[in-house]
């Protein structure tokens, strides 16, 4: 065995996410801006047919941007800092490298299937779990693969204690194997009714069993694809970049068990007012309300790490990044359990004020996060520093800007919209029709695509730093402590 100081970490596989994410990224989020202009000018529906519909490109933008562009980061980060955690190189071993490997071309092999298939129009058409049972197996069998690196890893390691990054890593797995297992259990058309496509299938539930099922599972898609490993990954690349210790372990493991029982039973709030037991409704707005507790927990921790540091903010676009998606997840964890409250759900629910939560989470946490985390990894693995800081510091400016007027128009186009649909006059009919709604919310609808594209610009700016940094960034002597170099 070779020594600590000895230990070539191995970035091969890390580099390939890190590539499939800045693709998957630029697809998702272009087809998201295209779709976002095409509810302000219908027009654009136009323009490939019936591949070219809202109701044909949706599917592909979030399936894109969750599983594609989320899970491709998620795991260039674990290959890069499971490595450095666990002190242990996966060149060290010659089965986990070849796991490693065969992880990366079945995902991509999978990702090519989902993006053929939702083209074709073959959906299940259920949220996040739009994939014929083929697919289903097929990622079902790349998650497997994904566990045996992951606790093979572990198996291997130098280092006795288990980081905190490491607990939330082992979460995402166990949970999402969970959820994606019971909410995707299907039945194949063809055997029951000896009609239709080999590969059309029905939910094994029914009706408003298969409600709770779905959104038990696409609530904690949420808690354990957007949540748990971004804290992962704040939680190994914050204090690495910013030379501070976490402020506190205690704090991180009380959120960490927090999340971990409050989570699972906060997806009752996509139903409130629907068929499902009251019960259900109920429980699931005050686990909401209580999941304020651990995710502000995590939050806060992280602020927190940068006491007395705080003028590294002006110097380093990357904590800048960082610290800016710890607030988002403030905002985005305190706006969804107010819209949990049945009170206000009763407004806010079917409104755009939904989307605008979830793209509040979704861009600034956890796109500012994966951002940050490449712009980390990056020239420790090129060995090179970032091409351009004015160009980071420029991409910055231009996304926040971009988030905020994405989510300020949603916020008001959805309030807007509910307060619309339930106006009444005095003789207690509606006030409004519901093109009425729709004709006012145009202008809100028209800033929601410009600030998705303000967004895309900057991942293209993104992309374009991470590209210059591989071919012309200035050669690094010697791996960062901690600031990354930028010229």
């Amino acid at each position: 065995m070779q020594s600590h100081n000895a230990l070539e970490y191995d970035y091969t596989v890390a580099k390939w996410f890190a590539i499939a994410a800045i693709v998957l990224g630029i697809v998702g989020m272009t087809i998201g801006v295209l779709i976002a202009f095409q509810l302000a000018f219908p027009d654009l529906n136009y323009l490939l047919g019936e591949y070219g519909t809202f109701s044909r490109l949706r599917p592909l933008h979030t399936d894109a941007v969750a599983f594609g562009f989320t899970l491709s980061g998620i795991w260039a980060s674990w290959y890069y800092f499971g490595q450095r955690i666990l002190k242990v190189s996966m060149a060290e071993s010659p089965f986990l490298m070849f796991i490693g490997k065969l992880h990366f071309w079945l995902y991509i092999a999978g990702v090519a299937a989902v993006v053929v298939s939702l083209f074709m129009g073959i959906t299940t058409s259920k949220e996040y779990a739009e994939f014929e049972w083929p697919i289903d197996i097929a990622i079902v069998v790349v998650w497997v693969i994904f566990g045996i690196h992951l606790f093979g890893m572990i198996g291997i390691r130098r280092e006795k204690y288990l980081y905190i990054s490491m607990w939330y890593m082992i979460a995402f797995y166990v949970a999402i194997a969970m959820l994606y297992l019971f909410n995707n259990m299907a039945v194949p058309t063809i055997l029951v009714s000896g009609v239709g496509d080999w590969y059309h299938s029905v939910s094994m539930y029914a009706g408003t069993n298969d409600a709770m099922v779905q959104w038990w599972y696409g609530h904690n898609a949420v808690a354990f694809v957007f949540t748990t490993p971004i804290i992962a990954m704040i939680y190994y690349f914050l204090p690495k970049e910013s030379g501070q210790p976490v402020y506190s372990y205690k704090l991180s493991l009380l959120s960490f068990w927090g999340l971990m029982f409050v989570y699972l039973w906060a997806g009752g709030h996509h139903l409130i007012y629907s068929t499902v037991p009251d019960w259900v409704q109920t429980m699931g707005s005050i686990f909401s309300i209580v999941l304020i507790l651990p995710s502000w927990g995590s939050a806060i921790n992280m602020l927190l790490t940068m006491k007395g540091e705080w003028g590294q903010l002006q110097t380093n676009p990357l904590i800048k990044f960082m610290i800016l998606a710890s607030t988002f997840y403030m905002f985005s964890t305190l706006e969804g359990p107010i819209q949990a409250i049945k009170s206000v759900n009763a407004l806010a629910h079917f409104t755009d004020w939904i989307p605008g939560h979830v793209h509040d989470g979704t861009l600034g946490w956890v796109g500012f996060m994966i951002i940050a985390a490449l712009f980390h990894m990056v020239p420790r693995m090129a060995k090179r520093e970032i091409w351009s800081k004015s160009l980071m510091e420029s991409q910055f400016w231009i996304q926040t800007t971009g988030i905020v007027l994405y989510f300020s128009s949603m916020w008001i186009a959805g309030i807007t919209q509910g307060m619309m649909w339930r106006a009444t006059d005095q003789f207690g009919n509606l006030a409004y029709s519901f093109i009425d709604t729709v004709t006012v919310l145009h202008p809100y609808y028209t800033i929601r695509g410009v600030g998705g594209l303000l967004y895309l610009v900057g991942v293209f700016m993104w992309a374009f730093n991470i590209y210059m940094t591989f071919k012309a960034g200035k050669v690094l002597e010697r791996e960062p402590q901690n600031a990354t170099p930028a010229a």
